[in-house]
């Protein structure tokens, strides 16, 4: 959680007059590398900020779903069309116009790194203009 509030702080700094509301869940703790785990909420929290900016009551969100057992940032923004999502995860794939959101389409790619490299998996769900989740799971990093 303490991770997370950071980096949302980080991204505070770059635009401080956009209002984005940010809820993370308490005490929420992930056993791994310390700099896989920052790129990976870097990449995850920074493209929720990225594609809510249109979003007038913008909202991200970070949690553990005991249930699925997996972590998740969920944001309301630009969402995407699920049919494209096995490009998500590839490297300098991009779902939008380059003209309408900046990104180089590696930051997903080095999120997707960053869990594989703890022995876990991520995924999308999405519909257009209702936002995205994306859900990870951790194992052991590797050594």
């Amino acid at each position: 959680s303490t991770l997370v509030t950071d980096i949302a702080d980080d991204l505070r700094k770059t635009e401080p007059g956009r209002t984005v509301e940010f809820v993370v869940a308490a005490e929420c703790v992930a056993d791994g590398d310390p700099l896989l785990l920052r790129v990976l909420l870097e990449n995850l929290l920074g493209n929720a900020w990225k594609y809510s900016r249109d979003t007038a009551l913008a909202r991200i969100e970070f949690g553990f779903d005991a249930e699925a057992g997996a972590y998740f940032v969920r944001d309301n923004g630009a969402g995407f069309d699920m049919a494209y999502a096995d490009k998500l995860f590839k490297p300098f794939q991009r779902l939008h116009n380059p003209s309408e959101f900046e990104g180089s389409g590696i930051g997903l790619a080095s999120a997707a790194r960053a869990v594989r490299r703890h022995g876990g998996r991520i995924w999308a769900e999405s519909s257009p203009g209702e936002g995205a989740v994306f859900r990870f799971t951790l194992g052991a990093p590797e050594a």
